[in-house]
């Protein structure tokens, strides 16, 4: 009598867990700098050459078709422990086309999904944009814009990737998506920091203006920020809190300040970690007794087969290329994810 009072206990343990889980539908939405993702056709009104069979990087069709199947290897693994779907939601940086995201998205690794995606043209000078991939089971884009960042003034324009801003229906809820990838620090940290800050106001600008309207919209900014979520683009200018009980009504919440402050980070530079890959949250998602999406947990994903295990880059994320040398790496960014649920 009493071994089978505790199998049914037990059981019935089981079959609670299993139902708590079954309560909730989960969103996965993701980041990933896709590091020089370049075709091999030239383009004369942009600066490929490096990236062209005959350029310094030998950049030939297989090298070309060996990043598609590798970019498409990570991509089709994020997540699935948590969801069979994988990301829902993907935004991607220095890509350099349509035609890269093509190749990407019908590789048999991802094709099953039919992904689809949202880009614009950007006028950097080198041509790498961004863009967010999304699945039409999830995300329905009903608007878009490509908001451009100035730099410099009208005399000293200094061209950069635009924000790539989307808005749809996420599951039938309104969501507002920026996808970021800011100035890099070339030059200097603090020389090239008005750049970032400049982009930042951008999508501070465009924030203000929707939660002035509706302060309870939901919405998300990711990107490769080429800053800290401690740095003054982020934390100033966006404003965004690493404390949700600071966030505001319409204000931000960043979950990698305290993953940062503990040494944790996306890519590596000089034995030193930084965390630029970010999402960031506005603060509709931090109620967790809602009948919609709300944020869960944030996640940085890495595999022991995208990491360098020799050379000067040890331990670092396994980027494409040492130097000139093709290594059949992936990114020299590991790539960020944030887990939503719904109650059903």
């Amino acid at each position: 009598m009493r071994h089978s009072l505790i199998l049914i206990a037990l059981l019935f343990i089981l079959i609670s867990v299993k139902a708590q889980k079954a309560s909730y539908k989960v969103g996965l939405i993701g980041f990933y700098n896709l590091e020089n993702f370049f075709d091999t056709i030239n383009d004369p009104n942009i600066n490929d050459e490096e990236f062209l069979p005959n350029g310094s990087y030998h950049y030939t069709s297989a090298v070309y078709l060996d990043k598609v199947n590798h970019l498409a290897k990570v991509l089709s693994q994020i997540g699935t422990d948590i969801s069979p779907d994988g990301l829902s939601l993907i935004g991607d940086a220095e890509i350099e086309n349509e035609n890269v995201l093509n190749d990407l998205i019908n590789d048999p690794q991802l094709k099953n999904r039919n992904y689809h995606f949202v880009h614009y043209d950007s006028p950097d000078i080198r041509g790498i944009d961004v863009c967010l991939i999304y699945n039409p089971k999830y995300f329905t884009p009903l608007s878009s814009q490509s908001l451009t960042v100035h730099l410099g003034t009208d005399s000293t324009e200094h061209k950069t990737r635009d924000v790539l801003f989307v808005y749809g229906k996420y599951n039938n809820e309104e969501m507002f998506v920026f996808v970021n990838h800011w100035p890099s620090r070339r030059g200097g940290e603090e020389a090239s920091a008005p750049g970032r800050a400049a982009a930042a106001k951008v999508c501070k600008d465009k924030i203000d203006s929707i939660t002035s309207k509706n302060p309870d919209a939901k919405i998300i900014v990711m990107g490769d920020l080429n800053d800290d979520p401690v740095s003054p683009s982020v934390a100033v200018v966006l404003g965004a809190k690493g404390d949700k009980n600071q966030v505001a009504r319409g204000g931000l919440y960043n979950p990698w300040v305290e993953p940062f402050k503990q040494g944790i980070g996306t890519l590596a530079y000089g034995d030193s970690w930084n965390l630029f890959d970010q999402i960031m949250v506005s603060s509709a998602f931090l109620n967790k007794n809602q009948s919609g999406y709300f944020f869960h947990e944030a996640k940085i994903f890495s595999k022991p087969w995208m990491i360098q295990t020799s050379g000067q880059y040890k331990g670092y994320p396994k980027r494409t290329y040492d130097f000139n040398n093709y290594i059949g790496g992936y990114s020299d960014h590991f790539p960020t994810y944030i887990v939503l649920l719904k109650k059903n």
